[in-house]
């Protein structure tokens, strides 16, 4: 019986699924409502900071928090997941 047991046929890797479904609309639609959302979050502290009110640490978190969710719109907009190919590494000869 040796040779006599047969390998199982290796699947593919199936590709995750995107967040969003794919769809151009709906990345667009989620992703400009994200990055507007940090300008507004953006333009409170900002005001203030024109002013010529120094910024406390309610103003310094709150932009960190814009800065955070405009990136966030940035990445649906792009979706980057599964564009990536894994390198691989060069044989040795």
């Amino acid at each position: 019986m040796a040779g006599g047991a047969e390998e199982a046929p290796v699947a593919a890797p199936v590709a995750p699924r995107p967040l969003f479904g794919g769809c151009w609309s709906c990345r667009l639609l989620c992703g400009a409502g994200l990055v507007a959302t940090a300008l507004w979050l953006y333009r409170g502290p900002r005001r203030s900071m024109r002013a010529g009110i120094p910024p406390d640490m309610a103003a310094i978190a709150q932009i960190t928090l814009a800065i955070s969710v405009g990136a966030w719109g940035a990445v649906v907009l792009v979706d980057p997941v599964g564009k990536q190919k894994r390198k691989e590494p060069p044989s040795p000869q």
